[in-house]
């Protein structure tokens, strides 16, 4: 962190910071630097226009980048964790489609790809009056469709169409009330 960085801020504002790193809650975070301040709504409010001060967000920033680096995290990291998720498939974990592989000849991505696994034993009679147990096993995926979302946020492929506009507003007139006056914005 350079220093002329930090020089822009005050001790208290740096305290925001920090805090603001743990959890991300803008108004705890602000108790915490400001503990004078009485009540959830001012701290909220005051808090919000700390996070305007461009100081303060670069700052912010700053102390992102060297927790990921202190945490020997990358956003290649991240995009391959994704990856794993959005491409997995039941199918792999299974030899035919009813008889499952075993747990231990799953490779290690096939095991992290897994979110859940339940067991169940029901017991059945059979015609002639005899018992037996089936043991059912639920495997249960991660969500593919949110990597999948989160892949495209991450490469930016889902960033807004733009659309040109003549500029020309064409049908009913569209008026709004500002002020007590009525105000056209058609014409």
């Amino acid at each position: 962190m350079a220093k002329d960085k930090t020089t822009k801020l005050t001790d208290k504002q740096m305290i925001f910071c920090r805090e603001y790193i743990f959890d991300w809650n803008a108004t705890r975070s602000y108790k915490e630097a400001y503990p004078d301040c009485k009540t959830d709504d001012s701290a909220r409010a005051a808090s919000s226009l700390l996070l305007t001060n461009i100081n303060i967000t670069d700052y912010l920033k700053e102390i992102q980048k060297d927790l990921e680096k202190q945490a020997g995290i990358s956003r290649q990291m991240v995009l391959n964790e994704h990856m794993k998720l959005a491409f997995s498939s039941i199918a792999h974990l299974h030899n035919t489609w009813i008889e499952r592989k075993e747990f231990d000849e799953l490779t290690d991505v096939q095991k992290s790809c897994i979110s859940e696994i339940s067991t169940q034993i029901k017991t059945t009679r059979d015609v002639n009056g005899n018992l037996s147990e089936n043991e059912y096993i639920k495997v249960k995926l991660y969500d593919k469709q949110k990597s999948l979302d989160s892949i495209s946020k991450m490469l930016g492929y889902n960033e807004a169409e733009k659309h040109q506009h003549s500029g020309e507003i064409k049908g009913s007139p569209i008026v709004i009330q500002y002020k007590g006056k009525e105000i056209n914005l058609s014409e």
